[in-house]
């Protein structure tokens, strides 16, 4: 079963509506069409391959440069779930005449395949800055779910989970992150005629509302285990078990194998309680309680509040255990290794 993802641009909302068929017919067009000029390269990174392949009829792109892009995104995942999710991942870049980065979707077929799109004017700064291609790489790490109830879980991991990463990678702050998620994580919570999570399929609730759920797992689980496993331990449990996008699973299945793997009960129990009834969160407590302090439009971290050291935790992994106790090692050389691309030619006229 082929797994679209719609990313969390604000400037997508109004067209992005999940299952909107006519929009997803024209996405997908340039999929069907032949590419008259197309730049291939590939990324090695642990294991893993990845074939990007640049098309450029619309506008020139700069090869070194997505390259450097499409490295520091995967840098990011293996930095949070210790290797690379996919033994081979296709990536499809299509330029756009403009600047920016807009628009992905990941599936499960091809062993796995994103496609995204990006501006002939992007710059070295922007592409640095983006957040969407390690979110559809995050993706990846997860299964499809058999019910599109449950598009939220997919889309919540993908949105928390980016920052941690990038953060780990080196390519992110923790005041950045910090910052961003109190701006943005009370778009998740309930509104008036909320119905829970697998009921209620606004763009708020099934990025951020998913989001939401998430963050609270990963501190219930630090809570619960006294900070020796967090979310990361879950997540990676269920790759691990062979939960990646290529998979199809029922969501039941993946928090009990998450459960596990964490040694806490706390998906399940969590996901009891939101599935299908509005849960109201007190965000201004739980950020005073982590210790992130809005001070005007400045975000501080207090390192004397009293889950500080959960926050801390969130941010790089539980000290002195970076890859998760109990989880599998890293894949050929450990988080640190660096991937590297291999510059191929161009082909003209491929499929």
């Amino acid at each position: 079963m082929d797994s679209g993802h719609m990313v969390r641009t604000e400037s997508t909302v109004e067209v992005c509506k999940y299952g909107c068929f006519a929009f997803l017919l024209l996405f997908l067009l340039p999929f069907s069409a032949a590419r008259a000029d197309e730049m291939k390269s590939t990324v090695i990174i642990h294991d893993s391959r990845i074939d990007v392949f640049i098309e450029a009829a619309a506008a020139p792109l700069s090869q070194p440069e997505v390259m450097k892009w499409v490295e520091s995104a995967a840098e990011s995942v293996v930095a949070y779930y210790g290797h690379f999710p996919v033994p081979h991942l296709t990536l499809r870049v299509f330029s756009f005449d403009g600047s920016g980065v807009r628009h992905g979707m990941t599936w499960g077929r091809e062993g796995g395949l994103i496609r995204i799109d990006a501006g002939s004017r992007t710059s070295e700064a922007e592409f640095a800055d983006d957040w969407t291609l390690t979110h559809e790489m995050i993706h990846l790490a997860f299964p499809s779910m058999m019910g599109e109830e449950h598009h939220w879980i997919e889309e919540g991991l993908s949105v928390y989970i980016e920052p941690i990463a990038r953060i780990r990678a080196g390519h992110w702050t923790a005041r950045q992150m910090w910052s961003d998620l109190v701006r943005d994580m009370p778009k998740g919570l309930p509104r008036e005629g909320d119905e829970g999570l697998d009921h209620t399929h606004t763009w708020g609730r099934t990025y951020w509302g998913g989001a939401l759920f998430c963050f609270m797992a990963d501190v219930e689980i630090r809570r619960r285990t006294k900070n020796r496993k967090g979310l990361e331990d879950a997540v990676r449990g269920i790759l691990e078990s062979g939960g990646d996008i290529r998979n199809d699973w029922e969501l039941q299945k993946a928090l009990k194998v998450g459960d596990q793997s964490a040694g806490v009960d706390v998906l399940e129990k969590l996901y009891a309680d939101w599935k299908d009834k509005p849960i109201m969160v007190d965000l201004p407590a739980m950020w005073k309680l982590l210790g992130v302090e809005l001070d005007g439009t400045t975000i501080r971290l207090n390192d004397g509040a009293p889950l500080a050291a959960v926050r801390r935790a969130i941010e790089m992994g539980t000290p002195g255990n970076k890859t998760g106790e109990g989880s599998a090692p890293p894949k050929s050389g450990g988080v640190a290794s660096r991937p590297f691309a291999v510059f191929a030619g161009r082909t003209v006229g491929s499929n």
